[in-house]
Parts: structure tokens; sequence; C-alpha cells
């Protein structure tokens, strides 16, 4: 898809080089999406220019080389390895944020800003948002994996979040529909899809327009 804004790619040291691509809009961003898995959600831009939604910045920090698909899920879920997660945690919130000020002297508020994942990194994005509460205002997790789950005791205060998952991925699914059901309980403000599909990005980059409508109008 055709874009009217721009891609910008920058390489940073952590993991012997990761990279990281930005989607600037074509008009002054007035919110700003912080993504895992980015080699693919920062390619969405063109979804959300075809959308009615405020210009949105999308800042999306590449998934390892690593073929081995644990070392993936050990970056993005706190449970399996505790040291990886906390190393990519930091290069995320800390030096990926940095930059994106320094570069675009882009630096929005909690309610402007969100933090999205698909899969693997819809876990990622569940616990950024958890964790960092004061950054990223707004979840937005698609499918999330199973290896992370709502802790006994949620903090507060608690970001909105939007969950996504298909009824043709039930895994996905009923991990989504436990994060809904506990964040809810918690007080937080949930929004929970169901739609008829399977695991795939075709469903993720749809439904990614309708959650930056739901997170910061139209």
């Amino acid at each position: 898809m055709k874009i009217a804004g721009e891609l910008v790619t920058e390489k940073f040291d952590y993991d012997g080089g990761r990279q990281v691509t930005v989607y600037v809009p074509p008009d002054p961003p007035q919110a700003v999406v912080f993504a895992g898995d980015g080699q693919l959600i920062s390619q969405w831009g063109g979804y959300l220019e075809a959308a009615d939604v405020p210009p949105t910045m999308i800042v999306g920090a590449y998934r390892t080389s690593d073929e081995d698909e644990m070392v993936r899920i050990h970056e993005y879920s706190p449970p399996f390895d505790q040291q990886r997660f906390a190393a990519h945690e930091r290069f995320f919130v800390e030096d990926v944020r940095r930059w994106v000020r320094s570069r675009f002297s882009v630096a929005l508020p909690a309610k402007r800003t969100a933090v999205c994942g698909v899969s693997a990194s819809g876990e990622f994005s569940l616990a950024m948002g958890l964790r960092h509460p004061d950054i990223y205002g707004t979840i937005f997790s698609a499918s999330p994996g199973g290896g992370y789950r709502p802790p006994a005791v949620m903090p507060s205060p608690l970001p909105r979040t939007y969950l996504v998952a298909g009824t043709l991925e039930p895994f996905f699914l009923e991990n989504a529909t436990r994060w809904a059901g506990a964040l809810r309980d918690a007080g937080a403000d949930v929004e929970m899809r169901e739609r008829v599909a399977s695991h795939d990005d075709v469903m993720w980059r749809e439904e990614f327009p309708l959650m930056v409508a739901w997170a910061f109008g139209r």
C-alpha cells in the first residue's frame, strides 16, 4: 500500500544491531503507537491514512533475527527469561523512546501514547502497559500468547486496553478473553472483539485502525 507519510529506519546497538522503523504521518502526529514485531506493524501507516483517525506515528521495534521462536518469546513474555526480558524492556522503553524524542521531537502524554503487539508481542504490549502505565496510556493486544497471564493483584492505575482475537484461533481467543475479564474486574476500560479469523496478520492490520480510532478519537 502506498503511503503519503514517510518510513524512517534506524539500527540500534542492542542485540548486535536491532532495527526500528518509524511511520511518520504526513501531518504532525497527535498520537504515537510503540510496537513490538515492528517489521510488521510499522508498515500499517497506509491503513491509518485510509481511515478516519488522527495523524498517528508508529514506532516499530523489530523482533529478534534469531530463528529460534523461543528467543522471541523470551524477549516478549516476562515469565521465561527475566534477564533477556529486562534487557529488551530497557531497549524498548528507554532507548527507543529517547531516540524518538530526539529524532522527531515527539513527546506525547500517556493518554496519547499506546503500546501494541500481536501474538507473542501481544503479551509484551500487556506487560509494558501494566509495568509502565505512566508512559503507555493504552494497550493494543491482538491474539496474545498465553505465557504471560494476569497477575493476582493488578497494578494501579491500569491503561485502557483493546483486545482482539479470532474464533478460528481458540488458544489465543482464550488468552485474550482471560485478560479482558481480569482487566474489567480490576476496573479497567476494556474493549474485547472477536472476529471470524485465524492467527494471521490480515485480521491484525484490519483491526489496527479501529484500535487507533477507539483510543484517540476519529
